[in-house]
């Protein structure tokens, strides 16, 4: 086991009666709110009303920016930028999944920040004030509700690109299992992969003594292909909801990472699929992660047949330990057919013609990935395994 230094100061406020801690959280914070959704969604269900009615419950003075979209616009960002700065903003209040999050997130990093806030995530050193902010999660994905991550697109570069530092840590993040009953079934498939792809990040490693959180990261996955299916056949089951919901924030807050090297390659390379082709990212994961694992299980052929075992319930052939990672492989590729998420590129009528192009500029800053580093070569090689 690594060193390794663990904080999270995300408070959160889990379950049926969590909005009714709203204003009284927002008042340690700040009086004037920015709050950021996505589209009509939150004002069908009820969700928009309730946070209305929290804010002016307190007298809080707060601004709308709204119209966010899978893989959050840079443009956006910058929208709400200006408002934010034009209307003296401090508070950043989220309503939505990951990319309401990570947008709020953006924004609140370039509120207080005299650059062009794209050059943090080219690589340049932030070293500014960041807005406070809180988040009400709808949707079940990104973990972004108490990560130090946010994840913006630029459509003018064709990039997707991640910055991350700990004053990104929402103060607090609201969690009502009962606001993902009416989501989308595909909202769900692909909210439920990128928390399963999270837990592979951190559980395909070569660090050596790890146990602990390698069960708790096989405990975690079991949970949610347990819990999956449930929710698929019952959308309004609260506990299989609430195992989801919380195994998300779980998989990404950091504490299945500690004292263990993350790797972090196939979402590098997922990534390059929702710039060029703007797919949901859970599906873009459901589709590399399988690919990903063929081209570099070799490399601890072990810890692949732990996963089979331990996550699927395999018996571990100990004459033929390729067979039993390759079967773990194909438990998983299975799984996600199963509930309903593309595993091919081909599936999304994705073909050959930008492989090269996305390739290079996956790695045109160097190798992504720890658990075996990848250059762009290895990297067109799994986008043609994942065809």
């Amino acid at each position: 086991m690594l060193d390794f230094n663990f904080q999270n100061e995300t408070k959160i406020i889990f379950g049926k009666n969590s909005f009714d801690d709203l204003s009284k959280e927002i008042s340690k914070w700040g009086r004037k709110v920015l709050l950021v959704y996505g589209g009509n969604s939150i004002k069908k269900n009820g969700i928009y009303d309730k946070v209305v009615a929290q804010l002016d419950k307190n007298q809080l003075i707060f601004e709308e920016i709204s119209g966010v979209k899978p893989n959050p616009r840079l443009d956006l960002v910058l929208e709400g930028i200006d408002k934010a700065r034009k209307s003296d903003i401090d508070f950043i209040l989220a309503v939505g999944g990951g990319s309401v999050i990570d947008t709020a997130k953006a924004i609140a990093m370039g509120a207080k920040c005299n650059k062009d806030i794209w050059s943090c995530f080219s690589g340049e050193v932030f070293e500014n004030e960041v807005l406070p902010l809180g988040t009400i999660l709808t949707i079940p994905a990104a973990g972004s509700e108490s990560s130090t991550t946010t994840v913006i697109t630029n459509q003018d570069k064709g990039l997707k690109r991640a910055f991350s530092t700990e004053e990104l840590r929402p103060k607090f993040a609201i969690l009502n299992p009962e606001t993902t009953f009416t989501l989308p079934q595909k909202q769900t498939i692909a909210g439920a992969i990128d928390i399963m792809a999270h837990v592979f990040e951190r559980y395909f490693t070569n660090t050596e003594n790890v146990d602990l959180t390698d069960r708790l990261c096989e405990g975690l996955l079991k949970i949610l292909i347990k819990n999956i299916p449930i929710v698929l056949e019952e959308p309004e089951n609260y506990h299989a909801r609430a195992e989801i919901m919380w195994a998300g924030t779980l998989a990404h807050n950091g504490l299945l990472g500690t004292g263990r090297e993350e790797d972090w390659g196939s979402h590098m390379i997922a990534h390059e699929i929702s710039a060029q082709y703007d797919i949901t990212h859970g599906f873009t994961l459901s589709i590399i992660f399988p690919a990903w694992m063929k081209y570099v299980y070799k490399t601890n052929t072990n810890r692949f047949a732990q996963f089979a075992n331990r996550v699927w319930n395999i018996e571990i052939d100990l004459d033929n330990l390729d067979r039993t990672a390759m079967e773990g492989i194909f438990e998983t590729e299975k799984f996600f057919k199963q509930i309903g998420a593309p595993t091919r590129l081909r599936d999304l009528n994705i073909h050959d013609e930008h492989l090269e192009n996305m390739s290079h500029k996956c790695t045109m800053n160097g190798s992504v990935g720890n658990f075996i580093k990848l250059h762009q070569g290895d990297v067109n090689k799994i986008f043609k395994l994942a065809l």
